[in-house]
């Protein structure tokens, strides 16, 4: 198991370009993934559909109690990456950019099907969070 697991829109192409990109940059070293229409595989974490509505959730795995929603959970993703720190402490030591993220992430999160479009089917990861229960949601 990764050290953590991104909780994501497995329909969204917005959502589901931006885990291709983290597989990309992370190679699977600390993040699997798990689409939040795999209602079993949300329930392993205590997870339900509903909760997901709120936006992405990332999930410490040694202490699956701590996780983070939303544009939280954008940050903390970009802090744990190479570098990324650098780039998470400036933007929240800027005046106003939490407050503004915070919104902008909301706007898109609420639109993300008319403003990115929404996949036939579920985006298959290559980290997967679940063994078996996915594969009913990915086309082959």
């Amino acid at each position: 198991m990764k050290l953590y697991t991104v909780i994501y829109d497995g329909h969204c192409n917005l959502c589901s370009n931006l885990v291709q990109v983290l597989e990309q940059i992370d190679k699977g070293d600390r993040f699997q993934y798990l689409p939040m229409q795999d209602e079993i595989g949300l329930a392993q974490f205590n997870v339900t559909a509903q909760d997901c509505e709120m936006g992405m959730i990332l999930i410490d795995n040694a202490k699956p109690d701590r996780r983070w929603q939303g544009s939280d959970a954008a940050e903390e993703i970009g802090r744990l990456l190479p570098t990324g720190n650098v780039f998470v402490t400036a933007y929240r030591n800027l005046p106003g950019m939490k407050w503004v993220g915070d919104r902008v992430y909301a706007q898109v999160r609420d639109n993300r099907y008319a403003l990115f479009g929404r996949r036939s089917s579920t985006y298959q990861t290559a980290y997967p969070a679940c063994d078996t229960s996915c594969d009913q949601y990915f086309s082959k």
